[in-house]
């Protein structure tokens, strides 16, 4: 799928959301939430919790301690009119860096600078002091702006900051790269994964030269083929969590066959594990070979494992029994300058999981679970508490994702299987799930990410589901009946405010939902009457399977429907009348 080069407008429209969510933010505070969001925390409430507010903010416009990776954050936000369009002064840059002095040296320099700020800054950066002096945490600076920093203004504020050795660190980002940012916000890889240390595997009777370092001046790939044992594979799970799979079009899957096998050769012929398994591919942004304590290591930043997350997780799962197994890893540096069309680093990264991932097998709903629309499904879901699964994993790992912040679990192919049966013809959705997500459907399946439009058409096929559960001939039929009552649904619906009263109704199972039960029973008794006069009759008789297979069922269905044959018309009308009068009673309310 195509996609447009990211603008400032693009900026703005994000952050007219989080508007919509936090009113009482000025621009450059939603400017600020949403870089800590995209950059550094995993929920927004967090990132809005960390603003310190106000004129008194002293270069601090929000300040994170993390407590896991015993990181203080601190940052400076300019949000622009444009992307590029104002340098940076030297004076803002440079008074920003001096928080490093402040917070790591003198503490008469640190008290002269709390004079001026407020309460709520003075406390923050009393404790961020504390953090860093007293208990080895280290002190990352960000100056974030849409405009841009000069070479000489950024290299000014490094040498301030670089005094302090490894204690503090600062990056500037620029409209460019806030850009990227945008980017992997939108492709769900936020906050990235800062960087990892591989070291390459050497010792316990193996001897490995290396690594393979490749470079192509054509494509500007850079690539690195080493081998790595499972302790620092399991540590590189611990350090960065799921987040190092954002780009994996696949959650861990459980105890798949494949799974299973690499869990007994873990177990029972470690040392063979590595002639056996696939290996593991990770892109980057950025990686360079750094000797410690006498080991090559590779260090890469932004780092997403694209294939191997099955073997990741499983070494991980294993602990001490996966001592002795190793595995191939292949990084590719993958070149994306600020500014560039993201089509072909995607498409590049699609046929990378394409090619590579055979172990277990791709499938084209898969290939679609990082595309953007499913994306942002996603994340308006959340708003309302639906969890949206749109990778496949198992339920125990969708369950810890969703925690107690989601009430509703929602699954991708549900939900286009929803859709399909409303917008489509019924018989598409006979023929599999799997191709809903294939192009010629796609679009029509998930054309836009409003919830509204979703989640209507989803607890209509729940109710249809329900009465028809424990009936077989009902199962066959279902996706024709949603078909049918979205028909008379729809025009309920035509105002926001009644889709969300709809969906309400549902989520609490109250009298709409028995009401519109009560309606799906009759219509499956119409709709089976409609198959036992359309089937035929002795050995040429179509069985119920084959018969809901036929296409433009729904056409005959509406003939059928107002024709002498159909005894129910009269029953559905007074049980649709029914569902009118609670759904209206529930919408004045």
């Amino acid at each position: 799928m195509k996609r447009s080069e990211l603008t400032a407008q693009d900026l703005k429209r994000e952050l007219k959301d989080w508007q919509a969510r936090f009113p009482r933010l000025e621009e450059h505070e939603l400017f600020v939430a949403w870089f800590l969001r995209a950059f550094v925390v995993e929920e927004d409430a967090e990132a809005v919790k960390a603003l310190t507010g106000g004129s008194g903010d002293k270069d601090a416009d929000a300040v994170f301690i993390d407590e896991r990776a015993k990181i203080v954050f601190i940052v400076q936000g300019k949000y622009r009119k444009d992307i590029w369009e104002k340098a940076e002064s030297r004076k803002d840059v440079r008074s920003f860096a001096e928080l490093a002095p402040d917070l790591c040296g003198d503490k008469s320099f640190f008290e002269t600078r709390l004079k001026a700020t407020s309460p709520k800054v003075r406390d923050a950066l009393q404790e961020a002091r504390k953090r860093i002096l007293d208990r080895g945490y280290h002190l990352q600076l960000y100056y974030a702006t849409i405009g841009h920093v000069s070479t000489s203004v950024e290299d000014e504020a490094f040498t301030i900051v670089r005094r302090f050795g490894d204690i503090a660190s600062i990056d500037t980002l620029d409209g460019r790269e806030v850009l990227l940012m945008l980017a992997d916000y939108l492709d769900g890889v936020a906050p990235p994964v800062p960087m990892l240390d591989l070291p390459m595997e050497s010792g316990d009777g193996v001897a490995c030269s290396g690594p393979l370092n490749r470079k192509d001046d054509k494509t500007g790939i850079e690539a690195w083929v080493f081998s790595m044992s499972s302790q620092p594979i399991a540590t590189m799970f611990d350090r960065a969590g799921t987040r190092l799979f954002a780009r994996n079009v696949r959650g861990f899957l459980g105890s798949t066959e494949i799974n299973t096998s690499m869990q007994e050769t873990i177990e029972k012929e470690p040392e063979y594990f590595w002639y056996y398994n696939n290996g593991i591919t990770i892109i980057c942004d950025n990686a360079s070979i750094v000797p410690i304590e006498g080991r090559n290591v590779l260090r890469v930043t932004n780092p997403q494992v694209i294939n191997g997350q099955q073997t990741t997780r499983m070494l991980h799962s294993r602990g001490k029994d996966a001592h002795g197994a190793s595995v191939l890893v292949r990084v590719f540096r993958v070149p994306r300058e600020p500014g560039d069309n993201s089509t072909d680093f995607d498409t590049l990264v699609s046929n990378i999981v394409q090619a590579t991932n055979w172990q277990n097998a791709i499938r084209p709903s898969d290939l679609m679970s990082n595309d953007r629309r499913q994306i942002e499904i996603e994340r308006q879901f959340r708003k309302l508490n639906y969890l949206y699964v749109r990778k496949r994993q198992t339920k125990g790992e969708a369950r810890r994702v969703a925690a107690a912040a989601h009430y509703f679990i929602v699954k991708k192919d549900e939900l286009a299987q929803a859709v399909a049966a409303c917008d489509l013809d019924p018989a598409i959705v006979r023929e599999g799930k799997e191709n809903l997500f294939e192009e010629r459907w796609y679009s029509h399946v998930f054309p836009n990410s409003d919830p509204g439009f979703y989640l209507c058409r989803y607890w209509l096929m729940r109710a249809v589901g329900y009465v028809a559960r424990g009936y077989p001939e009902r199962a066959y039929a279902k996706w024709l009946v949603t078909h049918f009552l979205w028909t008379h649904l729809k025009p309920e619906l035509f105002a926001r405010s009644k889709q969300d009263i709809f969906r309400i109704q549902n989520e609490s199972w109250t009298s709409t939902f028995w009401a519109l039960t009560n309606a799906a029973t009759v219509a499956f008794r119409a709709v089976l009457a409609f198959y036992r006069t359309k089937r035929g009759k002795g050995a040429k008789a179509i069985d119920v399977s084959t018969f809901f297979q036929r296409r433009k069922l729904d056409i005959e269905l509406e003939k059928f429907w107002f024709g002498s044959a159909n005894k129910h018309r009269p029953a559905f009308k007074k049980a649709w009348k029914r569902f009118q009068t609670t759904f209206h009673k529930a919408a004045d309310a």
